[in-house]
Formats: C-alpha cells, structure tokens, sequence
C-alpha cells in the first residue's frame, strides 16, 4: 500500500483550504487584560522546545493556578520545581531560545496558546512571589512572548477529555508496573509501588 504524503505548503493548502479569517486575525503580541485572567486560572501548561538540530521534547508543567508569573505586557516566567532532572527542556533552551506553550484550565475546552523567545534565569527579585509551600525555585524559564492567541475547543470536544464518564484511567497498569515492564530498574514492583505512592504526593516541593 503506497502513501500519498504531502510535500509543499501548496498541496496542503489545496487539501484543507484556506484559513478562515477569523482565525488569521487572531494573533496578538501583548497580553491582553482576558490573557492576563486566563494565566491567573489556569494550573497547568506544556512547553515545548527544540534543539539546535530540530529534536524536539515537550514538558508539562503544574502548580497551583495562577502559578504563571507576569512580569510585564510581553513577558512571563515559569517557576522550576524539583523533578527527574533530565532537564531535556531547559537544555534544548540554552541551544534554540524558541518556545511554544500551551496554558490549560480544567473544564475549559479552549486552550491560551503563547509563542516566544526563552531564557533560563536562576535569580530573580519576582522569585519570591513564586514560593509555593515553602519552596522557592532555583530556576525559571523566562519567555518573551511574540505570539498569543486562544485555541479552538474542537480538540477537547472530539476527545471528550473532561468528560468524567470518558476516563479509563485504570485501562493500563500501575505506573510502577509499567516502569518495571520497559525500563531497567534494580527496583521491584513493590518497591515502586512505594515510590510512587503516598511518598511521592508528599515529595512534589522538596
């Protein structure tokens, strides 16, 4: 069986047409007051980045709403927490400034979509408006916005993502028999199953 691939931005504008106006007109460079709002609420986004060759990684980030800091029209910063240190994000950072995000508030089937030019800051006066439970991060990821828009619902529509009676979280093993199943770990699936329990929850800031 052949593909029939797309190789030109004329062949996929013949397939899907042109964009309508309204979503051509709908780019922004500054936040607006309703942008400023939707940070405020919202606990969770993805970052995706890129390195100077193209391999690209995308990174979720959450915290409480409104986690987000807005230091200016053009300018906002996401706090570090601790993590798995792998750092795929902020190293592709340091090769290729250029970020996409994406803000999500729960419920919502839009999403805030912002575009810019990054930077890894790890001191800033704003750091201690960033303190969460006690922690202050040692790390933030600065972005300079260039584009922000908000997204369409139809892809949250078409997954039914916040329909409760939708979820099958219990669909795959436990996380710590997946991990066993396809990483090489000196753990066992008891172990696991202890670390990534109770502890794990209580561990999020430190």
């Amino acid at each position: 069986m052949s593909w029939a691939e797309i190789g030109s931005e004329d062949e996929l504008r013949e397939l899907l047409g042109e964009v309508m106006p309204r979503a051509a007109n709908k780019e922004r460079v500054r936040l607006h007051q309703r942008d400023r709002d939707w940070l405020a609420a919202s606990p969770f986004c993805l970052v995706a980045t890129s390195d100077d060759k193209g391999a690209c990684d995308v990174s979720p980030k959450g915290d409480p709403a409104g986690f987000v800091h807005v230091i200016d029209d053009t300018t906002i910063a996401i706090p570090d927490r601790p993590g798995n240190r792998r750092a795929d994000g902020f190293l592709n950072v340091l090769k290729n400034p250029n970020v996409g995000l994406i803000f999500l508030i729960p419920g919502r089937n839009e999403t805030l979509r912002i575009n810019g030019r990054a930077r890894l800051v790890r001191d800033a006066p704003f750091f201690d408006e960033l303190i969460v439970k006690g922690h202050r991060p040692h790390l933030a990821l600065v972005v300079e916005i260039e584009q922000i828009f908000f997204h369409c619902a139809k892809s949250f529509l078409r997954s039914a993502l916040w329909k409760p009676d939708t979820w099958r979280p219990d669909v795959l093993p436990s996380h710590a028999r997946l991990v066993k199943e396809v990483q090489v770990v000196e753990e066992s699936v008891e172990e696991l199953e202890t670390y990534y329990g109770k502890a794990y929850a209580e561990k999020l800031y430190r």
